[in-house]
């Protein structure tokens, strides 16, 4: 019975798409952290949370991929009573953004570990050449 070979994507490749796709997630925290005070962005209404959706397949070891950052509409706009705010509704409220700062923080420590994590695999993988390129020496 022929045994299939199957294209495996290396140590290297999976490490460096965890960086690219932590990469995005901490770059996509921020954007959040920064608005958490717009009440007005160019489509008209308060700045809505925005989040990364990962996926992979679990048959293939090709590492990790970014299927689309997606808005939160799970989660609503907070109402902040600001009367002499240029965007105050008629009884004084604010619309303000979805985005809760502790939260957002707690997320951006998880993304910054998993991205020490994938960078750490790729100091072991270079580390293991470099022992056996001796050995074979």
């Amino acid at each position: 019975m022929p045994v299939e070979i199957r294209n495996i994507t290396s140590p290297v490749d999976i490490a460096v798409s965890g960086l690219r796709a932590e990469n995005l997630r901490m770059n996509v925290i921020s954007a959040n952290i920064a608005n958490a005070n717009t009440s007005r962005t160019e489509a008209g209404g308060p700045y809505r949370r925005k989040d990364v959706i990962f996926s992979s397949l679990m048959d293939q070891l090709d590492g990790v991929k970014v299927d689309q950052v997606v808005e939160d509409y799970a989660t609503d706009f907070k109402q902040v009573f600001q009367p002499g705010h240029p965007d105050a509704n008629a009884e004084g409220f604010v619309l303000m953004p979805n985005v809760d700062l502790p939260v957002e923080m707690m997320h951006l420590v998880t993304a910054s570990r998993a991205y020490q994590a994938n960078a750490a695999v790729l100091k072991r993988y270079q580390e293991s050449v470099d022992v056996t390129l001796e050995l074979i020496r």
